[in-house]
C-alpha cells in the first residue's frame, strides 16, 4: 500500500511542499500502522492533524471562496449547497471577521475624503479666477466679460464625480455585525 502511495505522490503536478508534506504523511501512516493506538489517542491524534489543516487552510481564501459563488448564475438550490459546503469547510472566527469588516469600514472612509476633496476641489476651480490664458474656450456668455468656460465645465464633471463617489460610499452595501 506504501508502494501506491509514493507512486501517486511522485506525479509530476506535485511541488516540492506538497511532495515534502505527502512524505510525512506516509511516514506517519507507517508509524501509526506499527503501533497500537487505543481509541483516545487515536481521537486526540486525529484532533491535532485536522486542526493543523484548519489552521494551514484559514486566512483571506474563506472570504474569497465566498465571494466566487455570489458571480455564478446557477439556481438557487445549488448556491445554497456550495454555500453549506464553504461554510462547513472554511472556519470564520471574530477576529478575521472583524478584519474584514475593518477593511471594508476603511475603504469606505478613503473614498468619503476622496470625494470631499474632489468636490472642494471642483468647486473652487469654479469659484476662484482663472488666468485668462488658462480660461481656453467661453461657451455661453453672461456679459462681455464673463460666462461659462470649459474650465467651468470641467469643474462641474469633477464635482458630479466627487458626488457620485460620496454617495456610492454612504449607501455602499454597509457590513453590520449587530445584526
Amino acid at each position: 500500500m506504501s508502494d501506491k502511495i509514493n507512486n501517486i505522490n511522485e506525479g509530476p503536478g506535485n511541488t516540492g511542499d506538497e511532495q515534502a508534506i505527502n512524505q510525512k504523511l506516509d511516514e506517519l501512516i507507517a508509524l501509526l500502522a506499527e503501533t497500537n493506538i487505543d481509541s483516545d489517542k487515536a481521537r486526540t491524534l486525529q484532533q491535532k492533524l485536522n486542526n493543523a489543516i484548519e489552521d494551514s487552510a484559514q486566512g483571506s481564501d474563506g472570504i474569497d471562496a465566498l465571494r466566487k459563488i455570489d458571480t455564478d448564475n446557477t439556481s438557487r438550490d445549488d448556491l445554497l449547497d456550495e454555500f453549506s459546503i464553504l461554510l462547513s469547510s472554511h472556519q470564520f472566527d471574530s477576529e478575521e471577521s472583524k478584519k474584514y469588516i475593518r477593511a471594508e469600514k476603511g475603504a469606505n472612509i478613503v473614498l468619503m475624503v476622496i470625494s470631499i476633496v474632489l468636490i472642494t476641489l471642483g468647486l473652487a476651480m469654479i469659484v476662484m479666477p482663472a488666468p485668462p490664458d488658462f480660461e481656453i474656450y467661453t461657451i455661453f456668455y453672461f456679459n462681455p466679460n464673463d460666462g461659462i468656460t470649459i474650465m467651468d465645465l470641467i469643474s462641474s464633471l469633477i464635482v458630479l464625480s466627487g458626488i457620485y463617489l460620496f454617495i456610492k460610499s454612504l449607501f455602499k452595501s454597509p457590513v453590520n455585525p449587530k445584526q
